[in-house]
């Protein structure tokens, strides 16, 4: 499987998810400038946190308009893996690939550390490697990652089963604990914490190698049964 990590001007996890995808899990990765981007070869996108244009406007706002966003947008629409952690969640909600908005953290401070996180969805490509109800600690790093939407958004997330992560202990604010969901495909994932920084005990959790490593099985299988 090959992924491709998209670099925005601002982006600083970018090092970390390709760690994450090319030494730990193994697969072929790629570090994608966004004016450059050729997508179509690539079988995976992975968005990473960052501040992406320095998080003007909004935390998102500029990278979601950006001539990049439609081959995401294609490459979602054929079925095939998205992730967007942290800046990238917020860019795939910028840019409409998922509902909702950010708003400034409850305390209205920079936050980073551990958060154990519940999976309340196990059946996605992202989320397949785990146990429903698991408890998994992932690391937090964002000033705006307080999850919001409507009332009639938050009944539709969790009759379509999008809720993917919630917070066990609420760090941010974010409407019903969420920390992560998936489009109603659910080949998009857009989450705060950053499981890619969580894949080395080294780093103080391995919790989200499960995450990587259960993109890859699931495209595997799926490239099997579709060649």
């Amino acid at each position: 499987m090959k992924f491709a990590v998209v670099v925005f001007p601002g982006s600083n996890c970018d090092r970390d998810m390709y760690h994450a995808a090319k030494e730990i899990l193994g697969a072929e990765a790629d570090l994608v400038w966004y004016q450059s981007a050729n997508l179509e070869n690539y079988d995976g996108v992975l968005l990473p946190g960052g501040f992406s244009y320095g998080d003007y406007l909004r935390s998102g706002a500029v990278a979601a308009t950006s001539s990049i966003m439609q081959q995401i947008k294609d490459h979602a629409e054929k079925g095939k893996p998205v992730l967007g952690v942290c800046n990238g969640f917020q860019v795939l909600l910028e840019a409409g690939l998922l509902p909702g908005a950010m708003l400034r953290n409850k305390n209205l401070k920079f936050m980073c550390h551990h958060e154990p996180l519940v999976v309340e969805n196990n059946t996605t490509i992202f989320t397949s490697g785990y146990k429903a109800g698991e408890v998994v600690r992932f690391p937090i790093a964002h000033g705006e990652g307080n999850y919001f939407c409507d009332e009639e958004t938050l009944q539709q997330l969790k009759v379509n089963n999008q809720i993917v992560f919630t917070y066990e202990n609420n760090p941010n604010g974010s409407v019903a604990d969420i920390a992560g969901i998936v489009n109603k495909q659910g080949n998009v994932l857009g989450m705060m914490p950053h499981p890619e920084r969580a894949v080395e005990q080294l780093l103080g959790s391995d919790d989200g190698l499960k995450l990587f490593q259960s993109v890859v099985k699931n495209w595997r299988e799926s490239y099997v049964v579709n060649s």
